[in-house]
Order: C-alpha cells, then structure tokens, then sequence
C-alpha cells in the first residue's frame, strides 16, 4: 500500500511538472509572437552604406548629385508590403518610393518613362534591384502613375533631384543647410566671428601719451541665407507630360580610350548581332563605346545581355538612348 501511494505522489508530481513546463513554454511562444507581431513605426534613418555584394556583383553606394541614368524600370508590390527597406522604413506599396542601388536614402529623383512621357517625381527609399538589367525599382503606386504597372517594366530616364535630396540630408542629420552665395553647402551650424587683441608697446621716440581709445574690431559673418526647405519636391506625385522621343535599347560593352581596342571588341562581338562604336568626349577625355543593338524590345535587351556577358564582358550593361 506504502509503495502505491509513492508511486502516486511520483505520477502527480510528473504530472505538475509537465503543466509547468507547458505553461512556461506557451508563455514563452506568446511573448515571442508579440515580439514578432509588434508594429513598426513609420520613418526612417539617413543611409549610404557601404559596399555591398549580390550575386557576384559589387555596388557602391556613394552621395551623387549629377546622377542620371537611362535604362529599363520595374516594380515591386504585394510581396514586400509592410517589410522594413534597407533604411527603416516600413515600404507602403501605395506610396510614391522606389529602390535604386547606390543613391543615398533618402533621396529624391525624377522618374520619366521615355515610352509614353509620363513623369513623377518620388522618393528612393530602399535598396534595388538587383537584376543587371534594371536600375530602378518602382513602388506600385509609383509604376501605375507612369504606366508600368501591367506591362510590368519601362524605358526611363532616372535624375536625382539634387537641392532637395540635399535638403532632405540635412534635415536628417540635424544639419542646416544654407547658401553661401550661390553656392549651397550644409553645416552642422553657422561659424561665428572671433577677434582678439592685444596691447603693443611704443615704438622708440613715439610720443609718451597714453593711445587714443582703442576701438573694437567688429568682423561681419558673410551674409548667409536659408536653403529654401526642400522636405517634399515640388509637385510629389504629380505626373507631367513630356514629349516622346524615339530611344533604341543597346547592350554597351564596354568604353575604352584607345580605338583599337574598341574595335577588337567590335570585332568579337559581330557574330551576336550588330555592334557599333560610339565616340563620345566625356570630361575632355575621348571615349569609344562598343554598343551591340538597337533591340527591339526589353526581352530581346535581356537575352543579348545575357550574352555579351557570357562572351567575357561582365561589366555589359543595358543602355536606352
């Protein structure tokens, strides 16, 4: 009889203990899933990076305020909805924002698509793509106001729009950005003025009598005025109208400073389609670029590419021109 009830006090004590064990862990999946659940805030950091690799690729992202670019846009939506971007951000597919892979984020830029003349101004927000072939990402809100949403990619031309992107900088790095002249540079504050003197002995000979009252040298900041605030660009979102003008897709090789080699490529080149060379003066320098092309769509542009850079040219890009 002894021995059944120890037996019994084992088997309750086991019996606690699972329960205990459960409970423990059921709270502990609990706060997990409240962790895991928790609402992001809205908003975001200032962000350049550093050099990153995708796929073998290397990217560099650096402050460009000259950048604009001609290639191929897509977009992406529903999949990465609600997903924090490479700064913070929470990405809002409905909102205006696109990906690019080296400009600083946040930054502003002028999207227009070459196909129809539509044209938006929006902000870079996230990091993307990293197809080759694409140099801009678009938001879906931002792919439907310039016609790209259903044919899924688009010609453009992509130009950062360099005051503001700087303003927005400032802003959210706690600096101030201001014109000096005309040139506009950002401080973390305005220098002030500092004089100091000092009393000088007499010269031999000069006369006894106490220096007439020494007056304060006064040292005037050079005039200053603020940067007009750039928080938003101008018309965000709004879609302009351009001009349509004829562009044809090329694959570029490469650019080189010496004709013959350019003209080696060419050479190589010629069994895949048409190639040609293009001298160009970039910074008084002459460049030759070697261009395989036009094609005749974006899928053609893809499969060439593919190509050239199977011959031996990984550094092949799409170009729209």
């Amino acid at each position: 009889m002894k021995r059944i009830c120890h037996l019994c006090r084992l088997l309750l004590a086991l019996v606690a203990a699972v329960a205990l064990t459960a409970c423990a862990e059921t709270q502990f999946v609990v706060h997990t899933a409240k962790m895991v659940n928790k609402p992001r805030t809205a908003g975001g950091e200032y962000k350049i990076g550093g050099p990153y690799q995708i796929d073998g690729i290397w990217y560099y992202p650096r402050v460009d305020y000259s950048y604009d670019e001609t290639g191929i846009a897509s977009w992406y939506g529903p999949k990465f909805h609600g997903r924090p971007t490479a700064n913070g951000e929470i990405y809002d597919m409905n909102r205006l924002t696109a990906a690019h892979r080296t400009l600083p984020l946040p930054s502003y830029v002028t999207v227009v698509n070459m196909e129809n003349g539509r044209s938006i101004n929006i902000m870079v927000n996230d990091r993307g793509p990293f197809a080759r072939n694409r140099i801009i990402d678009l938001s879906r809100r931002s792919a439907q106001l310039l016609g790209v949403e259903k044919k899924g990619t688009a010609l453009v031309r992509v130009k950062i729009l360099a005051d503001e992107s700087r303003a927005l900088a400032a802003r959210l790095q706690g600096k101030a950005a201001v014109n000096v002249g005309e040139t506009p540079i950002i401080v973390a504050s305005l220098p002030k003025a500092d004089v100091s003197s000092e009393s000088l002995p007499l010269l031999p000979g000069a006369a006894s009598s106490p220096p007439a009252a020494t007056k304060t040298a006064r040292i005037t900041p050079v005039a200053v005025k603020p940067q007009a605030a750039a928080a938003l660009p101008p018309d965000l979102g709004k879609v302009k109208f351009l001009p349509v003008v004829a562009t044809g897709i090329f694959i570029q090789a490469g650019s080189f400073s010496i004709f013959t080699n350019a003209n080696k490529v060419r050479a190589k080149l010629s069994g895949l389609g048409p190639v040609k060379i293009f001298p160009v003066l970039v910074n008084g320098q002459d460049l030759f670029r070697v261009r395989v092309g036009p094609m005749d769509s974006v899928a053609s542009a893809d499969r060439m590419l593919g190509w050239v850079i199977g011959a031996g040219y990984a550094d092949s890009h799409i170009v729209v021109e």
